[in-house]
């Protein structure tokens, strides 16, 4: 309340003293009213791009048809009238953006931001040839404003205090919305929209309403613009002025306040005023300072300011170290956020689901049933289909067959909202927070989406006494008191996955769905929100998919197994534990499907890569926690480890797709950390990434060019010819000329490879490379890498434990991003006792 009177008291104050002020640059009151027009403009943009994220390249196009609107109903309807054809104007300029809004907002991103460029283009193309209606070349001219009941507005300064009257009146409505309930969702659809959504709010008509009082402001500044000049042609439609008005808004800052583009405005006028009196080539400089504040300074002016503020007032240390916190100690969950009683014994239940994407059949008739009072825990190895099921669940992908249900209502083809609206709430793999707000007003966020002023444009979020209370009980039960104020981006990892959790309790769910909460937390927040979780499950059934098998086995109550898309058992943790199928599916059957045909390496062999103290993160996830391996010449090593564990991380940590924030990675002779990945490509590194990222559009010859290019070719280590190629994959000349996309999975596969070792290749890392192929193409595969060893060394990250083994010449075992295992391939290989022993629970 008090940051709003002040916004209305500076802005007051400034208005008054604004004609006063521009002499001081040469300028008059007319130079004060285009500043107040533009501002309006600004403002109307910022709605969109600032809060909402919606970037429009059109907004020109609003300016000049509420322009147009009003001149011509005062030509025809309103003689001598003012108010009347500014009322019209944003009243015709609202209805179009409604309707053209529910067209253009069904597209997202570039697609939407190209539809607006497309329609001040349009505009522009109509206002300008239509010259029986607009004037055309010459303009719409005859607009009157000489009365306003006793007040005479044809006297410049006049005018400007009535512009400047209703630019308050504006900026009161504008800031009353941001402030609302409806204001602080655009906030959440611009930090998180995926988030928004699964909280359950219906995204699209919050962006349809955005869309058309965003429209609405910027039309009222067209039409106060055409009585200021008394006339309005089509170069106010212009993509060119649009471009201005984008870059008033960056260069004022679109997200620190609302009168950051108030400001921009204010910059560019009287740069433009006092510049173009000193050069015709002002809008040269000007394009200069713009590009350096969106490369240097994206916050825009009213970014400076904050930065400065963060640097006196820095976030609390607190937000950086939730493991230094108090541990849970047992709160209740808050009475408001448990459900009601529930009446069925089931309250969850999912059916035959099954989902195709495209010829891939990644869920398969799957069937799970979670009862209320229950954990029920969902694993199963990499490419199981846990995460795709969890998905079809929760609504962010639609089932290709087969129903599920919540509270015996069908939800299955209800989109994210509805189905969070109905009462299912769900966790994020990767935690999905708000990162630009602070953590109450991330939890609040969730409390409110179930309140009914969801939608509530003018009462102040802060005066709604039971939202609040809510959330600070929320923020209780979860240990967040005292660094309420802290932004989500400057939490910890910890408290980022405390408040991901908060914002699905928030919306006081009947079935809560976990994706790998203890994912990469430290042993003290792994136990803080373990026992949170078994505390909300007294209240919330609980379905969670989590890859420290161990612990999730020992607080869960069911456990359901997935394997190849399908549910392979159902039973108690202890059942699960102890199942010959479930061990299996985790560590083979001790019986390889093919052979080890191994040329064995005579002695230890030179070192090609020793990796010591890789440390690694993913934003604030602790990924690779002092992770090491040692790789030799003639020899393929296999990184082991169960889903989560870093593997296919190291792999990106060593190839420089991830960059390690410590440790050491010596190749050849060469330190790879801190190093680029074409760098590390042309150091001689060959990386085939998990789906084989191929050139789809392109040859095998193609593929193969590309693999070699910018890489050294005969300068050292093994150089792959084309011709050396075809001696290992015969099968890629026969296809040389098809393009990628029309190859098998298994000659897709043997592509990869091949491109990878192109040039000069001194070692090759593998990353599921039998992952999705038949029995008898793995085994052709299985040949060509056995024979491959003798040329190259390989690291190899593959779930299929009986195949690596026996292709393998040594192991490290992997877990919590370090290695705790490493020895020869074959005591693994071949004793299943030991195998279990290092690789199971």
């Amino acid at each position: 309340m008090k940051n709003k009177l002040q916004i209305l008291l500076t802005s007051g104050l400034f208005l008054l003293a604004l004609p006063f002020i521009m002499p001081l640059f040469g300028q008059t009151a007319s130079t004060a009213t285009q500043i107040v027009v533009l501002m309006l403009a600004a403002l109307g943009l910022n709605l969109m791009i600032g809060y909402t994220g919606l970037v429009s390249f059109g907004h020109a196009a609003w300016f000049g048809i509420a322009a147009y609107a009003a001149a011509l109903s005062q030509k025809h309807i309103f003689h001598g009238q003012i108010i009347l054809p500014i009322l019209f104007g944003v009243i015709l300029v609202g209805v179009l953006a409604f309707c053209i809004g529910a067209l253009m907002l069904r597209r997202r991103g570039v697609y939407f931001a190209l539809m607006t460029l497309a329609l001040s283009a349009l505009t522009f193309s109509i206002a300008f040839r239509w010259t029986a209606v607009t004037g055309g070349e010459d303009g719409l001219g005859g607009f009157d404003r000489s009365t306003l009941l006793p007040i005479d507005l044809s006297n410049n300064l006049t005018y400007y205090y009535f512009v400047a009257a209703i630019g308050m009146g504006v900026l009161y409505f504008l800031v009353r919305v941001v402030r609302s309930p409806f204001g602080h969702v655009l906030v959440a659809i611009r930090e998180n929209q995926e988030r928004a959504e699964f909280q359950g709010y219906d995204v699209n008509r919050y962006k349809l309403g955005v869309f058309t009082l965003s429209a609405m402001v910027t039309g009222l500044g067209g039409i106060l613009a055409g009585f200021q000049h008394y006339i309005v042609t089509a170069e106010s439609t212009a993509i060119e002025f649009s471009g201005e008005i984008l870059a008033m808004v960056v260069i004022g800052g679109m997200h620190g306040s609302i009168l950051g583009p108030a400001v921009g405005v204010l910059f560019f006028v009287l740069f433009r005023e006092v510049l173009s009196g000193m050069t015709s080539d002002w809008l040269f400089w000007f394009g200069l300072i713009f590009v350096a504040f969106v490369m240097y300074l994206p916050g825009g002016i009213i970014g400076i300011v904050d930065k400065i503020r963060r640097k006196l007032n820095p976030p609390p240390e607190e937000g950086a170290a939730m493991s230094n916190r108090k541990i849970y100690e047992g709160l209740e969950l808050p009475e408001r956020l448990r459900p009601e009683a529930l009446d069925i014994g089931t309250v969850l239940e999912a059916t035959s689901v099954s989902k195709n994407f495209g010829g891939i059949q990644a869920v398969r008739d799957a069937d799970l049933k979670v009862s209320r009072g229950e954990i029920h825990a969902l694993i199963g190895p990499n490419g199981a289909g846990k995460t795709t099921f969890f998905n079809l669940i929760s609504g962010k992908y639609t089932p290709s067959g087969g129903t599920v249900k919540l509270m015996g209502e069908e939800i299955q083809s209800l989109s994210p909202a509805q189905i969070a609206q109905s009462g299912l709430a769900r966790s994020f793999q990767i935690t999905s927070v708000f990162d630009g707000i602070s953590i109450e007003e991330n939890l609040r966020l969730s409390v409110q989406a179930k309140h009914g002023s969801r939608y509530n444009f003018w009462r102040d979020i802060d005066s709604f006494d039971d939202i609040n209370s809510e959330t600070a009980e929320l923020i209780r039960f979860l240990g967040l008191e005292g660094i309420e104020a802290t932004l989500g981006a400057d939490l910890s990892y910890g408290g980022q996955r405390l408040v991901d959790l908060g914002i699905a309790l928030a919306t006081g769910p009947k079935m809560l769905l976990l994706d790998e909460p203890l994912a990469g937390l430290a042993a003290a927040e792994r136990e803080r929100v373990s026992n949170l979780i078994k505390s909300v499950a007294e209240h919330v059934p609980v379905l969670i998919v989590e890859h420290d098998i161990d612990r999730i086995l020992g607080f869960s109550d069911t456990v359901t197994v997935m394997n190849d898309g399908a549910v392979l058992l159902e039973g108690k943790p202890e059942t699960i534990r102890n199942d010959q199928k479930v061990q299996e599916i985790y560590t083979g059957t001790g019986t390889p499907a093919v052979e080890g045909r191994r040329a064995k390496a005579e002695g230890d062999g030179k070192t090609v890569l020793k990796v010591e103290n890789l440390h690694t993160y993913y934003g604030k996830s602790h990924i690779l926690n002092g992770a090491a391996l040692e790789i030799r010449e003639g020899e393929i090593v296999a990184l082991l480890g169960r889903n989560g564990a870093g593997k296919s991380t190291f792999m990106k940590s060593i190839s420089g797709l991830v960059t390690p924030r410590d440790g050491s990675a010596q190749f050849d002779g060469v330190e790879l950390v801190g190093m680029s990945a074409p760098d590390i490509a042309r150091a001689g590194i060959g990386y085939v990434p998990q789906g084989r990222g191929l050139f789809s559009g392109m040859t095998v010859r193609d593929n193969l060019e590309l693999g070699r290019l910018a890489r050294p070719t005969g300068q050292g280590g093994t150089y792959w010819t084309e011709e050396r190629i075809f001696e290992f994959f015969p099968r890629l000349k026969e296809r040389i000329t098809s393009h990628a996309d029309f190859l098998s999975g298994g000659e897709q596969q043997m592509l990869a490879i091949a491109r990878a070792l192109s040039a000069d290749v001194k070692l090759l890392l593998l990353d599921e490379p039998f992952e999705g192929l038949a029995p008898a193409v793995i085994e052709d595969l299985f040949r060509v890498l056995d024979k491959l060893r003798s040329e190259v060394p390989v690291l190899i990250v593959e779930h299929n434990l009986d195949l690596v083994l026996a292709l393998s010449d040594r192991i490290y075992a992997m877990e919590h991003g370090a290695v705790f295992h490493e020895g020869e391939a074959a005591d693994l290989l071949h004793d299943l006792d030991y195998r279990k022993e290092i690789l199971w629970l």
